[in-house]
């Protein structure tokens, strides 16, 4: 039985291989010798030779636990006895095999979790594991292979080593190790090479072990970047991140990144950035599809938002460590770029170290841009259409009008010339719509009015005509530029409400909802760190904060948004320390600060209600304690105060059997002041989960034994316990104090005049378990107290019996400790029996 004070939990190391062979339990019984050489304790749990001759002689010289026998389907299975480990309690074991499941009647379902009990218990495990009984690796090794593997082994366990180590070797070597018979038998040798053992499955298999472990590293490295407050980019491992709009070209720049990201063995990340003016014309449909083609090749998914497209991917290119930046080519004409250079040319100005690829695309040919003299909320291929029809449309209706003049008269032409300014306003916006006009006005005057060819104006009219179509294009130019102003303020509406949703998720949803909330605003605005601030007693406190160096105080934040005068979201800058948010970001920031402020209430909330809960607990339980305890501790210590008054006094003379007769009364007050001290602190340890059974075989008739010493009133109690009775595993102290503690309830409880013996203890075994009864004849049990009679501080006649009530609180936690069940029954015929069932020892 371990003491009070809990053991540091052990070391686990894995060795991690590609395939079988590879030699990773060579390496780790190597391993073991070393230590062992060190003067280590060091001991074999369990370990597969599978008939290989240099596996058995490395075993040689190493302490080997016997294994445990288990019957299945009437077959015998050896496996790694866990409770004979833990008994042996060696510094090291070395178990094989992490991802092995058990066979059915073991303790564990899964080897990882008998490795967790040897961890616990403060033992350092030496471990093997191959990279198909990866929990998420299992899928894609079943693809490669064609060969399912049941036996998995959550990452989490394996990632949660000290130390994993890779052990490597080449595909055409390990198959001549296959060949010379060194891994599987001679009959099997042929069939392996063929199937499983081929040299592209070896060598896929071989880099999804390289790159499992590289991302261990990476997380390591990460860790420590943002402990040191590093923000450079370290090339230590590549990464592509492509930016897409989610137009049609998106889909062929996120394959081309893929195929770059996969020759360099990179993480890929997707990033679209959200405009505060609108998703610039990507419908959502457009975007389920890009985030679809994203899963489906293995990428992540990432919304930037920023006004300023080249600076808010490169800043979330240097904040994931990018070593590279896909970019589609440009849409825009040479001549274009003279008015605007673009966002690739300023990406790859601003890269840095950041390599930039400019990939061309099918729709890089498409939607010639024209300078305007004004921001349109019209998309640019409108306006090119608007443009051409400006030209076009006018052309057309003269050129009718003048080859068709007994068809045509000059007031449909005129009408003609209305109809192409609607036309060319209702596509392209205003200015081509003007434009329309004016060329209608030119070209009316020139070919149809006199003089003829002619820019002469001779009749007004004409003049009244141009301006008419100049102010019709201009009205409906005007209608159809306020509807798309519309339109882009709604896509703008659905951004932010995309945004304000996903925070409000975070907030409702998420386990620390404060600092994911904090973690996406950065992502988001891009930017450096995020802190929520407090002001207590006129002083600023970090009550949250995300990211390098968080801002200690709102004056040195590059952003900051008041959410009440003592509480501001403070956002700091990657690059230059500024940023500059037009007013729609800041509305949405302002949301995101006023749900941080949420969290953070909710986190205070849930944090007093756990401390007022504890308190009201702690006061129950000292009011329990006081109650229970101040009787029961001063009616022994009056006894014992008054009997050593008596034997001390001068004035008394007491005759020799008086004096033993108050020194016996005088023992049993102590005994009664033991006992209950005892319950006490029994109880203080399960509730702090301080109790670690050390299990081994015992058997009851001696646990019963040695129980009796410690009762009153033995000749009450008869025990009938056949010696032949298959042990349990237990540990020997707790089930003592178990069989005890229900000794002494039974013999104060439930003695009843006439019933001889009082107490009845019998065991039995069924099922693969041993169960110890102890039967009273007294009153037995209320059936209101069912429920309660294991509860700390219950009796059940608090007038009559001494106690505080934490026998059988005691009592069941000890065996609930050492895997086992204890329950109350009804005495046939009256009282009540207590059951102990423990597991039996086999092997």
């Amino acid at each position: 039985m371990t003491g009070s004070t809990s053991k540091r939990r052990g070391e686990l190391r894995i060795y991690l291989g590609a395939a079988p062979g590879v030699g990773k339990t060579y390496a780790m019984l190597g391993e073991a010798h070393r230590r062992l050489s060190r003067g280590t304790d060091v001991v074999v749990g369990f370990v597969e030779t599978h008939g290989r001759a240099k596996i058995a002689e490395l075993l040689e010289g190493l302490e080997v636990v016997p294994r445990q026998t288990l019957v299945h389907r009437g077959v015998e299975f050896g496996e790694m006895d866990i409770d004979a480990v833990l008994a042996r309690n060696p510094e090291v074991a070395v178990v094989d095999e992490l991802a092995h499941t058990n066979v059915p009647g073991s303790r564990n379902t899964k080897r990882w979790q008998d490795v967790e009990e040897l961890l616990e218990a403060g033992i350092t495990v030496l471990s093997t594991v191959n990279v198909q009984h990866l929990e998420s690796l299992n899928d894609a090794v079943e693809r490669i292979t064609e060969v399912s593997q049941r036996e998995t082994v959550p990452d989490e366990v394996v990632r949660r080593a000290e130390q994993i180590e890779l052990v490597d070797i080449t595909p055409e070597a390990l198959r001549r190790r296959m060949a010379h018979g060194n891994i599987y038998p001679a009959h099997k040798i042929d069939a392996a090479l063929s199937n499983y053992f081929r040299t592209g499955n070896l060598t896929a298999l071989r880099e999804l072990a390289l790159l499992w472990v590289a991302d261990r590293v990476d997380d390591a490295l990460q860790h420590y970047r943002a402990e040191k407050h590093i923000t450079d980019t370290w090339e230590a491992r590549e990464r592509v991140v492509v930016a897409v709009t989610g137009g049609p070209e998106s889909e062929t720049l996120i394959r081309r990144a893929r195929r770059i990201a996969a020759r360099a063995g990179a993480d890929l990340l997707v990033a679209h950035v959200l405009r505060s003016d609108g998703l610039a014309g990507a419908s959502p449909s457009s975007l389920a599809r890009v985030r679809q083609l994203t899963e489906d090749v293995g990428a992540t998914f990432h919304n930037v938002v920023g006004d300023d497209v080249p600076q808010a991917l490169l800043d979330f290119a240097r904040s994931v460590d990018a070593t590279q930046l896909v970019l589609g080519t440009s849409r825009r004409p040479r001549w274009a770029r003279m008015f605007d250079e673009g966002i690739g040319s300023r990406t790859v100005q601003e890269s840095g170290p950041i390599d930039v690829h400019m990939v061309t695309h099918p729709e890089a040919p498409r939607g010639l841009r024209f300078p305007h003299l004004y921001r349109s909320p019209i998309s640019l291929s409108r306006q090119a259409w608007g443009w051409v029809l400006s030209v076009l449309a006018p052309a057309l209706v003269t050129a009718a009008a003048v080859s068709l003049p007994e068809h045509l008269s000059l007031a449909n032409a005129v009408v003609g010339y209305f109809l192409a300014t609607v036309i060319a306003a209702v596509v392209g916006g205003i200015v081509p719509a003007v434009v329309t006009a004016l060329l209608g006005g030119g070209l009316l005057n020139f070919f149809l009015t006199e003089p003829r060819y002619s820019l002469a104006v001779a009749d007004p009219q004409n003049v009244v005509t141009v301006v008419i179509m100049v102010l019709v294009g201009l009205i409906v130019a005007v209608v159809v530029d306020r509807a798309a102003r519309l339109a882009e303020q709604a896509a703008r509406a659905r951004t932010e409400a995309a945004l304000l949703a996903s925070y409000s998720r975070t907030v409702l949803t998420h386990p620390d909802p404060l600092r994911r909330l904090l973690e996406k605003v950065v992502e988001n605005f891009g930017q450096s760190s995020a802190a929520l601030l407090e002001r207590t007693d006129g002083h600023w406190q970090l009550a949250a904060s995300t990211g390098p160096d968080p801002c200690g105080q709102p004056a040195q934040s590059d952003i900051d948004i008041e959410i009440n005068p003592d509480v501001h979201l403070a956002l700091r800058s990657r690059v230059d320390g500024s940023a500059t948010f037009q007013a729609a970001d800041r509305i949405v920031l302002e949301a995101a600060a006023g749900q941080a402020l949420v969290a953070l209430q909710q986190q205070r909330a849930a944090q007093e209600a756990a401390r007022t809960q504890r308190e009201a607990d702690a006061a129950r339980l000292r009011t329990a304690i006081l109650s229970a305890v101040g009787h029961d501790l001063r009616t022994p210590l009056s006894s014992m105060k008054a009997t050593v008054g008596t034997l001390l006094s001068p004035d008394v003379e007491l005759a020799e059997s008086d004096t033993h007769e108050l020194l016996t009364g005088l023992d049993e007050s102590i005994t009664r002041l033991i006992k209950l001290v005892n319950n006490l602190l029994d109880s203080s340890r399960l509730a702090t989960d301080a109790v670690k059974p050390h299990l081994q075989p015992v058997t009851y008739d001696e646990i019963v034994a040695r129980a009796l010493v410690e009762v009153d009133h033995q000749r009450d109690i008869t025990v009938d316990i056949d010696e032949q009775l298959a042990p349990v595993l237990a540990d020997p102290g707790l089930l003592e104090r178990i069989v005890a503690n229900v000794l002494h309830n039974a013999l104060a409880h439930g003695r009843t005049p006439g019933h001889d013996p009082d107490v009845l203890v019998q065991a039995s075994e069924y099922a693969g378990k041993v169960e110890l009864r102890i039967i009273d004849h007294g009153p037995g049990l209320p059936k209101y107290a069912a429920d309660t009679l294991f509860a700390p501080f219950q009796r059940l006649d608090d007038h009559n019996h001494t106690g505080i009530g934490l026998g059988l609180h005691v009592a069941k936690g000890f065996t609930e400790a050492m895997h086992g069940e204890i329950r109350a029954e009804d005495t046939p015929g009256g009282g009540l029996t207590i059951a102990i069932s423990l597991q039996a020892a086999t092997g």
